[in-house]
């Protein structure tokens, strides 16, 4: 059912490749073997920027307790991300696949109590958006998108943006020196 519903909701949003890594709903943790499978993924890739949860989220205000899995999966991605997926001897046998470190540039969080360094303008893709949340069936329905408008109002109100999602961006990479700047003296 799951799968089912990510490849409805990718579709409508343009991603051509997914993943799935079989574990239950319910059940994950954040182990040496789900570590394992997202550097492999990491290396594989190799992308400039990895999304995820804020792992130590655990209370939404006072009224929701972040899922489990939520929480696994970040913790095990931000782990995946540094030190593993760049680190030579750590998960080795990834070397003998052919898949060499991988250094991500950027980790955009998501949900992070952290500091927000990054919201993106989300109005012209938010009624896709909504349409994407529609095709998990088992998992929410956002009706009409109205409580997804208001969040996204919410998040961009401060910035001057009608709807917006807000990211903590850590650079994992310095920036290149532009070569043609002048140097100060």
């Amino acid at each position: 059912i799951r799968q089912t519903e990510q490849r409805a909701a990718a579709a409508i949003l343009g991603v051509k490749d997914i993943f799935f890594l079989g574990y239950k709903d319910g059940t994950i943790e954040p182990t040496l073997e789900l570590r394992r499978e997202l550097t492999r993924l990491i290396r594989k890739l190799k992308p400039d920027r990895v999304v995820c949860d804020d792992p130590t989220i655990f209370f939404f205000g006072d009224n929701y307790i972040n899922h489990a899995d939520h929480r696994a999966v970040a913790e095990a991605a931000v782990t995946a991300v540094f030190p593993s997926a760049p680190t030579r001897p750590i998960f080795s046998e990834l070397l003998d696949e052919g898949l060499e470190p991988h250094q991500v540039k950027e980790l955009y969080i998501t949900h992070s109590t952290s500091g927000t360094t990054v919201h993106v303008d989300i109005e012209p893709v938010i009624d896709r958006k909504i349409e994407a949340l529609r095709c998990h069936k088992s998992q929410l329905d956002p009706g009409d998108g109205a409580w997804i408008r208001e969040w996204a109002a919410e998040t961009g109100k401060d910035v001057g943006l009608t709807f917006a999602e807000s990211f903590r961006v850590m650079k994992l990479v310095n920036a290149e020196p532009d070569p043609t700047a002048e140097k100060e003296q």
